[in-house]
């Protein structure tokens, strides 16, 4: 019950951060935390006011925008798409350290654009209370751009949001955490539409599984290498269909497939970066 009472009360602060913004463009991916913080907008401030804008790169499955765009055709929430080669971007292929930089820096300025030309002067995005602790240059193009983070302002955590969510009939409550396919890279290995491609069909096969959260980190070296992470309480059942997933994955391009005895955990490449990152 206090824990109720302490979310209530963290969801009426974001409602007060949202209204003081008068207008706003959420950066809407179709997640977890960003669909919160598109339905507290609405709340706080009617349709009239939001503008929700979804970004369309290589970095992205199909799968994540669909569900974006589904949302806001559901709840009628005014919503366009931005378009950004992302592999494009200077630097970016090679994945180096700061890849999160280079590539919101090149979105949250498509998205500021976006904005402006509809007449909205404020962007927020997802960013929730728990993102701190962790590995994120992505946050410094947030703030040089002066987008805000309200979940992360009112002190909303990951378990918060869900539980929110969940009382608030919102069908991403259960879903799980999306990071861009990027993420699925070890940094310093290069990044092609082919790979992307190779990580998405074999994470959509997992989820078209049955599998809940997944996250599939490609090693590439001499032959292309899947670490497979999924819930601990989910290996058993990757280990009982463990052929079939072999079959898959080698037919979309693994030579080798592993399943990772750490489980599902988000930011795993980070643990190569050194201490100084």
């Amino acid at each position: 019950m206090l824990m109720r009472q302490i979310q209530k009360e963290k969801y009426e602060k974001l409602q007060t951060i949202l209204a003081g913004y008068g207008r706003v463009c959420v950066a809407f991916s179709g997640g977890v935390d960003s669909t919160l913080l598109l339905h507290a907008a609405m709340d706080a401030l009617g349709a009239e006011n939001v503008l929700a804008v979804t970004a369309r790169s290589a970095f992205f499955p199909e799968r994540e925008t669909g569900e974006a765009a589904a949302f806001c055709a559901l709840y009628s929430v005014p919503h366009r798409f931005i378009d950004s080669d992302s592999l494009g971007i200077e630097g970016i292929s090679h994945n180096p350290p700061n890849r999160c930089y280079l590539c919101k820096l090149d979105l949250f300025s498509r998205i500021c654009a976006a904005a402006r030309e509809r007449g909205f002067d404020m962007v927020c995005e997802g960013t929730n209370a728990d993102d701190s602790g962790d590995y994120r240059p992505g946050m410094q193009a947030v703030a040089e751009l002066g987008v805000r983070s309200p979940l992360r302002e009112a002190g909303l955590h990951k378990e918060d949001i869900r539980a929110l969510s969940k009382a608030a009939g919102l069908p991403t409550w259960g879903k799980q955490s999306f990071a861009c396919l990027a993420t699925r890279f070890a940094y310093g290995e290069e990044i092609t539409t082919e790979r992307l491609d190779m990580i998405g069909k074999a994470e959509q096969f997992l989820l078209d599984k049955g599998f809940c959260f997944v996250r599939v980190r490609l090693h590439e070296g001499e032959t292309p290498i899947a670490r497979i992470e999924v819930l601990p309480e989910e290996m058993g059942k990757a280990i009982a269909c463990a052929a079939e997933i072999e079959a898959f994955f080698k037919g979309a391009g693994f030579t080798y497939v592993t399943l990772d005895l750490g489980g599902y955990r988000t930011g795993s490449m980070n643990a190569t970066l050194p201490e100084s990152a």
